[in-house]
């Protein structure tokens, strides 16, 4: 695996981007993290193009859903796949038409290393496919 793969989290809970960021990083991808949606409109636009995007809905400042809006207007990144990490499915009914997937939380090992395999592989722009 190319351990270059941008791979961006985006989780007000640290405990949870922690976790996940370290099982990302175990599976050889590079991962970018960010707090809530406003932190990750920052950041998204200094960092190469994600592979996938793996957000919560729930988070101050700025809420997954606001994030979601903003990234889908934006032209050069409305492609990048999303997939919603959440405890509660009903969080995601409201934009599950903008998403590319949903992973429930408690998330397992294997879940969040198949979403990046499979984002990560399908996208041609990803440098993991180059």
């Amino acid at each position: 695996m190319n351990a270059k793969v941008p791979i961006m989290v985006v989780d007000d809970d640290i405990d949870i981007l922690e976790t996940v960021r370290d099982i990302l990083v175990g599976g050889g991808y590079s991962v970018v993290t960010a707090g809530n949606g406003k932190e990750a409109l920052d950041l998204i636009h200094e960092i190469d193009r994600p592979c996938v995007i793996l957000l919560d809905l729930m988070m101050p400042v700025m809420s997954g859903g606001e994030f979601l809006s903003v990234l889908r207007q934006t032209r050069v990144l409305a492609t990048v796949p999303v997939v919603i990490i959440s405890a509660w499915a009903s969080e995601a009914g409201n934009v599950l038409d903008q998403v590319q997937g949903f992973v429930k939380k408690p998330m397992s090992l294997k879940s969040l290393l198949d979403v990046a395999n499979r984002y990560c592989a399908e996208n041609p722009e990803c440098r993991a496919c180059s």
